[in-house]
């Protein structure tokens, strides 16, 4: 089964810190300006962030789009020297489990696929 070229053939699940998680969401920036804001303030924010914020549509295990967005988080140089050498607590390895669940999809065992997710729940955040 081939899913990606030979150096991406593997899935890892990373598991960080908290305070790691926290600083990055404090330290970043909308990779899209506010409408609060102006351009220049926006780009002066952008230029001095370490990390980039944006929020993607989230889908279901067939890909439909689900009323709700997941965030993805950029890290810039700054951002990835404190991710690999203070906030990485685990990685595992996978692979296996994506490939499982892929399966099952295909199969279209639904049910069965979902149960293997992790699970999710709201992250509480301080402002």
């Amino acid at each position: 089964m081939d899913y990606k070229d030979d150096g991406q053939r593997r899935i890892l699940a990373i598991d960080i810190t908290r305070e790691g998680f926290d600083w990055a969401l404090a330290h970043g920036c909308p990779s899209h300006p506010d409408p609060s804001t102006t351009k220049e303030q926006w780009l002066s924010r952008k230029n001095s962030s370490p990390v980039r914020i944006q929020w993607d549509p989230e889908r279901n295990l067939l890909l439909e789009p689900l009323p709700y967005r997941s965030i993805q988080i950029g890290l810039g140089k700054d951002a990835v020297n404190r991710y690999v050498n203070h906030w990485i607590r685990q990685i595992t390895d996978i692979t296996n489990l994506a490939h499982s669940i892929h399966a099952l999809v295909t199969e279209n065992k639904l049910d069965h696929a979902t149960a293997m997710l992790p699970s999710e729940k709201i992250y509480p955040y301080p402002r």
